[in-house]
Parts: structure tokens; sequence; C-alpha cells
């Protein structure tokens, strides 16, 4: 693979440019120091899901809540999913107790959803808890992932 990946940085907002080559290497922004592809489930607001959404690099979304049951339940293993496919996918969760317009921004209607952006547009979608080898074929099965 060749060229750069334009990456948002999950703590800071920050846009990055990646050489494609080096997403292994644990990239950090250029601003914040803080790593851009760690493999972990990041906790993102909506104003970063929103920049992070037009991302070089696919990202899936996990819209939760704290008093959910099965979004508790499926909490590990949304965090065995990004294990799984860093460092070519990023995956992300959003509160929606705590931003509940970004529900009504991306129509959530029941949680957990999980909702896959790639290059600024919504690739497709998946309800309910789900164990990680299904979320993984999920994404794999919607966008070709770069090559580790």
């Amino acid at each position: 693979m060749t060229g750069s990946l334009k990456l948002t940085c999950h703590a800071c907002g920050q846009a990055n440019r990646v050489p494609a080559e080096r997403l292994g290497a644990a990239p950090k922004c250029g601003i914040c120091g803080a790593a851009l592809v760690t493999g972990k489930v990041a906790e993102l607001d909506p104003e970063i899901l929103r920049k992070s959404a037009g991302d070089d690099l696919p990202l899936l979304v996990d819209f939760w809540a704290p008093w959910c049951g099965p979004c508790r339940q499926m909490a590990p293993e949304f965090a065995k999913a990004a294990q799984a496919l860093a460092p070519g996918v990023r995956l992300a969760k959003i509160d929606t107790e705590a931003h509940p317009a970004a529900s009504g921004r991306y129509a959530i209607r029941g949680i957990p959803a999980l909702i896959l952006f790639h290059r600024g547009r919504e690739v497709a979608r998946l309800a309910g808890a789900r164990p990680a080898a299904d979320i993984v074929a999920f994404v794999r099965g919607k966008v070709a992932a770069p090559a580790r």
C-alpha cells in the first residue's frame, strides 16, 4: 500500500496525515501525541465523531448508553473486535445518554446500534448486541480494510 491516509485524532480532533505503510507502527498525533491507531475502542464526543467519519480508515461506531444491559454485555466483544480489526479499522463508542443530539443526527432508533463510516459516508448499520466474530465479519464484508 502506498500514499498517506487522513486520520483524525480521537483525543484532540486534529486531522493528521499518516503514511499508509506506517499504520502498524503506532502513529501519533502531531499536535497532542496521542496514538492514532491503538486497537482499542475510543470514547468520542459528537464533534470528533463528525470529523472522524470522514477519515480514510473505516470507523465503526457503537451508539450505546450506560443503563443499557445489552450495550454493557456487548462492550467486551466490541473491544475484542477492535483488536482483531486494527490497524485497518478503528472502533469507537458514543454515549447516547451523554450526547442525546447524536441519536437524532444519526437516526438511532434503538441501542446498541453500530454504524460503519468510511470517507465521509455511512456504509452500513447493524443493530443489537453481537459477538466479536459477527462484528468483525460485518466490517470485513462491507469495506476493504488496508492490508497490515
